[in-house]
């Protein structure tokens, strides 16, 4: 029993995974509000009703899917900030996680970004909550640091806040210079081998080249802006 009982469960699980990433599919070229549960029952291949064994509503799954999408952050971020490495060195290693977190998981920025202000309401309280999670964990790792001695407990929050507020917008940045990519992509296969545009005599590559650059930009930039803020916190008094 206890056997067949965990054959049902993973295969429970693993149904509602496939939901969570037919959703995330259709939500890279829709918003959330206009997502219908059909679609994406179609997509996995189960009937409307079934959907109904693991979420209440589309409103419960995008919940989920913020959960999937900032989780794993802010547990890397908390690392790096709790190390007592040189402030340079955490701010290049904290940019560097969320570089990578948007080259490895866009759909997912994608879907917070859009959804940050969007039209359902438990998915925008659910951003709105794991953001400030996510700032109560980097306050308590700054607060561990010698040079937070002697400040405030909202004076830590706040500067916490910078520093989550920066990371959200560094990586909307670098989103959209991956979607930068692919238009720019888009437009070079539609014009084909003769199609004369800037690139033609270059080898294709002039399209790539431009959003690397781009990408390094919005780090570069990212790095500065997080340095001034860290600068700033040394000579801060209230």
């Amino acid at each position: 029993m206890s056997h067949t009982l965990g054959v049902r469960q993973a295969q429970k699980q693993k149904t509602r995974q496939a939901l969570l990433d037919a959703a995330l599919g259709l939500l890279e070229e829709q918003s959330l509000s206009s997502l219908g549960l059909r679609e994406v029952t179609r997509m996995v291949g189960i009937a409307p009703t079934a959907f109904y064994r693991h979420f209440r509503d589309l409103g419960e799954l995008g919940v989920a899917l913020v959960e999937e999408a900032l989780g794993s952050l802010h547990v890397m971020v908390r690392a790096i900030l709790a190390e007592q490495a040189a402030a340079e060195e955490r701010i290049d290693r904290t940019v560097a996680v969320v570089e990578r977190h948007v080259r490895e998981h866009p759909a997912h920025v994608r879907f917070v970004a859009r959804e940050r202000h969007g039209g359902v309401r438990a998915v925008r309280l659910a951003i709105a909550a794991e953001l400030e999670r996510f700032a109560t964990e980097v306050a308590a790792a700054l607060k561990t640091q010698p040079v937070s001695e002697g400040w405030t407990d909202d004076d830590v929050r706040m500067l916490a806040e910078l520093y989550v507020d920066r990371l959200v917008t560094t990586a909307a940045e670098l989103l959209d210079a991956e979607d930068t990519a692919a238009l720019a992509a888009a437009a070079e296969a539609a014009e084909g081998p003769e199609g004369g545009g800037a690139d033609a005599g270059s080898g294709g590559d002039g399209a790539p080249a431009t959003v690397e650059r781009q990408r390094e930009r919005v780090v570069r930039v990212a790095r500065q802006q997080l340095r001034l803020i860290s600068i700033g916190r040394r000579h801060w008094r209230e």
